[in-house]
């Protein structure tokens, strides 16, 4: 059965509202890594509340904020769930998230582009995510591919098709990175990161990704995501959560547990606190992160 465009257009998302605690906050920075080496002082202000200063939350934290869920799998969106793709992340920070904190997570979506039968179609979710007083915390935006549903608008006696997201620049073909990071990804990292609200069996089940076209189960998008502006924090702002602005990403291939990510960054000529990087898994020499753009203050 095709999607509906209208129906996915007009489709109502309950607000989600969330009390996340310290817990929460150092249960996701332990997803990503952080705290892997016992002895690596600049982790600790994000898993131990013991530091001086308190426990400090990783922006990215505001990613698996106020989620609605895999909604995509319930049977009235028409979607082929076990075929789509989290495509891009965009993320803008208007203040730095507290370590404990009630929020509000408002989703919506934004846009549906059919990019033909044998090419899939691109479906753009928005989250506002806010304090339970309302002041607003990020706003994000996932571009998800969906590879099953392309087509629709043929399908479906002409329906409408929006213009996509102006597309994200490649980084610098022509000079070498100015920073690299390199960490190493657990190999029960997806096992962790499900805990954070995406439990998509893609990440866990065997099976489900073979079915989806993997060998084994992939690592989250986000977890990926989460990675990178980790990096991106310890190369470029000295680890200070509050610097970072705006991260934008697309997710090129999957990155498999276990595996080994480099992080490359490039700074903007002219352009202060304004970035471009990409990330590669050092085992297979493939990019599995491209197009990426982040600012800092």
């Amino acid at each position: 059965m095709a999607i509906d465009y209208h129906h996915l257009k007009n489709r109502a998302f309950a607000p989600v509202h969330q009390h996340y605690t310290e817990r929460d906050t150092m249960l996701y920075a332990l997803s990503l890594g952080l705290g892997n080496d016992p002895l690596a002082a600049a982790a600790l202000p994000f898993v131990y509340e013991g530091m001086p200063g308190g426990l400090r939350a990783l922006p990215t934290l505001a990613v698996v904020l106020g989620y609605p869920g895999f909604w995509a799998r319930e049977p009235d969106t028409g979607i082929a769930w076990v075929r789509l793709l989290h495509g891009e992340q965009r993320v803008r920070w208007h203040r730095p998230l507290p370590a404990d904190c009630a929020v509000v997570g408002r989703s919506r979506i934004t846009h549906l582009t059919d990019k033909g039968a044998d090419k899939g179609a691109i479906l753009i979710a928005e989250r506002r995510l806010e304090t339970e007083a309302g002041e607003p915390l990020a706003t994000m935006q996932q571009v998800t591919f969906l590879r099953g549903d392309g087509g629709y608008s043929q399908q479906r006696g002409g329906q409408p098709s929006d213009e996509p997201l102006p597309a994200l620049a490649p980084t610098p073909q022509d000079r070498a990175p100015d920073c690299t990071d390199t960490q190493a990804i657990r190999p029960e990292a997806a096992l962790l990161y499900r805990l954070m609200g995406d439990y998509n069996p893609l990440h866990a089940d065997p099976e489900v990704a073979r079915k989806a076209g993997f060998e084994r189960p992939i690592l989250h998008g986000l977890a990926s995501y989460g990675l990178v502006a980790h990096a991106l924090l310890r190369q470029c702002a000295g680890g200070e959560p509050a610097r970072l602005k705006a991260l934008d990403i697309r997710f090129a291939a999957p990155v498999y547990p276990g595996e080994t990510l480099v992080t490359e960054i490039w700074r903007v000529p002219g352009q202060d606190g304004q970035y471009q990087l990409r990330a590669r898994v050092a085992e297979r020499g493939v990019v599995v992160l491209s197009h990426g753009y982040a600012e800092l203050a």
